[in-house]
């Protein structure tokens, strides 16, 4: 992953990680698991387009 000293290979990981909690995960309280698991995966599914054409 990354090299020592180099802070910048994981920029666009954390980046899209500190998006995630601030718009779905802080939001509101989550009363199972299940739930926010759930959620990510709609997320992360809505985010990242499987049926696009990726050229």
């Amino acid at each position: 992953m990354s090299r020592v000293g180099d802070c910048w290979d994981n920029a666009v990981a954390e980046s899209f990680f500190a998006t995630l909690k601030t718009e779905l995960v802080y939001r509101r309280p989550w009363p199972t698991k299940h739930e926010v698991r759930t959620a990510i995966h709609d997320y992360i599914g809505a985010f990242y387009n499987p049926h696009r054409r990726h050229s």
